[in-house]
């Protein structure tokens, strides 16, 4: 039977997604199989946005109509009917999972106290401990939005703790644990104690603090509210949150000293003159930056308006509404903050909201999950972020230009996960997160034109490549590419590692590696492996990206420095030398190359488990193992591969990740003095971010 645990409140606005991403993000860490479950859900119409954001995380494999118990109506028509449905629906959902996550309801009728009632009667039935999420402000009264409502004293969240702990009792729910939710910051910690002396010390007691950023509409919120149109601007920058409301109802002069940052601006559609000031003030870098334009009002932009503002080249989004300004204004403010998976910064700052407030491995010990014996690639992904964040190092990124590379920055820094520089203009590099709704202030921005350190680096570099003739004046032009720049970043101590490539090619990013880290002692090659995570376990496999077809002593070079990758990411090394033959059943050129290859590294690493030649399937599944190499401590156990070329590596690791779904972490450069780590030119942010995560973690055993 799965082990769940019930997320609710005693009523609306008091954050409780947040705390069931980060139950679930916690969850996904200990147990491979984690499901989401709806009790109830607004109705079968319109999906619940909710619960669509917990199934896009990377945890859960369940289908959306599988997680809904009954609708709202459901329970007004017969509460009794539609409780038995959601005990039977939830059954089927538990069958399939380790642990699962149950949102309760999201109070349509907001403060009615039959509602909670009915969650803790769902609890209950569902065998499920309560996690109870109190709000830390006060409901929002008439003509307030969410973000102006008072916030509460540590007793007045004590007092609506104490008035749930009786309904929870007569319906027999188990409080399992307690989290005030946007608390203000210097009352979490007596906030935690008022709420302790309700519940009681058998029961664990959070706070999280408030954050504007949860609560805030996004650009494509206030679309939606004011049944809007987008007809200019990139639609990347409807994501972004916004922070107030300026309405342009008077003179052009008067509007812009009142512009501020991340508003939305509310301009009459005929106003055209206000319109192209706004615009002009967001370009100039004087004025704050905008989140959007909103024309209200039944007027179309006149043509050449529309062909001025194409000209002018704007990213920023403009909307267009039919309804009238008091009205477009009024839905705007009370516009209501959505916590989704398609605004980044909302989804890293509740996660790292909660990972600062709440110990995740301290809640999946108090539910009882036993340790996991199987490691699934977000286990072992979460495993490098913890890993990273435990020492964090500094890390460069070159490609500062590319809107992956900021949105990973931005992911990284919010989650703790490593110190960054980022290489640009820092007044464009910053424009652009702005503009993108993303909050990179922590980086340091860095130009590969400064001046003092341009002199710096030219003069080293220089003096590096001397025995090759270069002069200082081809030394300065060569360092003001930004892979040479980061790079000498890292040499000098500036950063602890590098991570480029997403907008360059693997030689760009490694050739400045070649030329300035340069090989460690004891190797005589760089190589590099993919750590291939599978459904139960992750693997290495090397070298799939770096050397064409390496002679026996390269390839004793990659299986060794492979195996201490291996050990440094957690994973026991033993060594299978793959061929297409197995131990001395074949001959030929190919197999004598992994033959020699295994006795070098058997004579230069004694300790280390190797077996080769050996073909991948001995290698990996021990019944093969056992008729074709009984006895061997390595075949059909292995953990690390070694292929004879980069030909049969690069395709093996591509089929594995395609044909059986594995996720390839990777390439990881090995065998450089300082980490530098290449992207694929296609990788994703979740990508950047494990390789910013894998950079700094071998950066902790320099």
């Amino acid at each position: 039977m799965a082990q769940s645990i019930l997320i609710t409140s005693a009523e609306g606005h008091s954050g409780k997604s947040t705390i069931a991403l980060g139950v679930l993000e916690a969850l996904s860490h200990a147990v491979a199989r984690v499901g989401v479950f709806r009790p109830i859900a607004r109705s079968t119409e319109e999906p619940d946005y909710v619960l669509e954001m917990l199934l896009g995380h990377d945890g859960v494999q369940l289908s959306y109509d599988d997680c809904v118990g009954v609708t709202y109506d459901d329970v007004h028509a017969d509460p009794d009917a539609a409780l038995a449905r959601i005990v039977e629906r939830f059954k089927a959902v538990e069958a399939q999972c380790d642990a699962v996550v149950i949102l309760g309801s999201d109070y349509t009728d907001v403060g009615n106290p039959a509602e909670f009632a009915y969650n803790a009667r769902i609890a209950a039935n569902l065998g499920a401990p309560v996690l109870l999420v109190l709000g830390g402000r006060g409901l929002p009264g008439e003509g307030e939005t969410l973000g102006t409502s008072d916030p509460r004293t540590p007793d007045e969240v004590a007092q609506v703790a104490a008035l749930t702990l009786a309904e929870l009792k007569s319906a027999r729910a188990e409080l399992f644990a307690v989290v005030a939710n946007r608390v203000e910051v210097d009352r979490l910690d007596t906030t935690v104690t008022a709420v302790r002396a309700v519940v009681g010390d058998g029961v664990r007691v959070w706070a999280l603090p408030e954050d504007r950023f949860l609560v805030a509409p996004s650009v494509r919120g206030v679309i939606r509210s004011v049944g809007g149109t987008l007809i200019k601007g990139d639609p990347e920058l409807t994501t972004r949150e916004v922070l107030g409301v300026v309405v342009a109802g008077m003179s052009m002069v008067n509007v812009l000293p009142r512009l501020t940052e991340s508003a939305v601006v509310v301009i009459p559609a005929d106003r055209t003159e206000v319109l192209l000031a706004a615009l002009l003030a967001n370009a100039s870098g004087t004025f704050p930056s905008l989140a959007a334009i909103v024309l209200n009002g039944p007027f179309p932009l006149p043509e050449a308006i529309d062909r001025l503002i194409d000209g002018l080249g704007s990213s920023l989004p403009i909307i267009t509404t039919e309804r009238g300004t008091y009205d477009t204004a009024v839905r705007i403010m009370h516009a209501r903050g959505r916590l989704a998976a398609d605004s980044q910064r909302r989804y890293d700052t509740a996660l790292a909201l909660f990972e600062q407030h709440i110990d995740g491995a301290e809640l999946t010990r108090l539910l009882g999950l036993a340790r996991p014996t199987v490691v699934t690639p977000l286990m072992f992904e979460y495993g490098l972020i913890e890993r990273a964040r435990a020492d964090r190092k500094h890390i460069v990124l070159p490609e500062g230009e590319d809107d992956r590379i900021l949105r990973a920055a931005a992911t990284v820094l919010a989650r703790g996960i490593a110190d960054l520089t980022i290489l640009g203009e820092e007044i464009e590099v910053r424009a652009r997160a702005i503009e993108l709704g993303i909050d990179i202030r922590d980086a340091q921005v860095v130009s590969p034109f400064d001046a003092i350190l341009g002199t710096r680096f030219a003069e080293e570099y220089a003096r590096l490549r001397a025995h090759k003739g270069v002069s200082l004046q081809q030394a300065a032009d060569t360092i003001t590419d930004s892979s040479y720049f980061g790079t000498m970043m890292v040499h000098s101590g500036l950063a602890d590692g590098m991570v480029s490539g997403a907008a360059h090619t693997t030689a760009h990013t490694i050739r400045p590696a070649f030329e300035i880290i340069k090989t460690r002692p004891d190797v005589s090659v760089v190589s590099s492996v993919f750590l291939m995570a599978l459904a139960d376990r992750v693997l290495v496999y090397g070298d799939c990206a770096v050397i064409p077809d390496p002679s026996a002593e390269q390839l004793a070079d990659i299986a060794i420095s492979s195996a201490a990758t291996a050990a440094q990411f957690g994973i026991e090394p033993r060594v299978a030398m793959l061929s297409y033959s197995t131990g001395e059943s074949g001959s030929g050129a190919d197999v004598e190359k992994v033959r020699e290859a295994t006795a070098f590294v058997r004579e230069r690493a004694p300790e280390l488990p190797v077996e080769g030649p050996i073909q991948y399937d001995a290698a990996a599944d021990a019944a093969v193992a056992s008729k074709k190499m009984p006895g061997s401590q390595v075949a059909g156990r292995a953990t690390v591969f070694v292929f004879p070329d980069l030909n049969t590596g690069n395709n093996t690791y591509k089929a594995v990740q395609r044909s059986a779904g594995a996720v390839a972490i990777g390439p990881v450069l090995q065998g450089l003095n300082k980490p530098i780590n290449d992207l694929s030119r296609g990788a994703l942010v979740d990508d950047i971010v494990n390789t910013i995560a894998i950079t700094a973690i071998q950066a902790q055993g320099e």
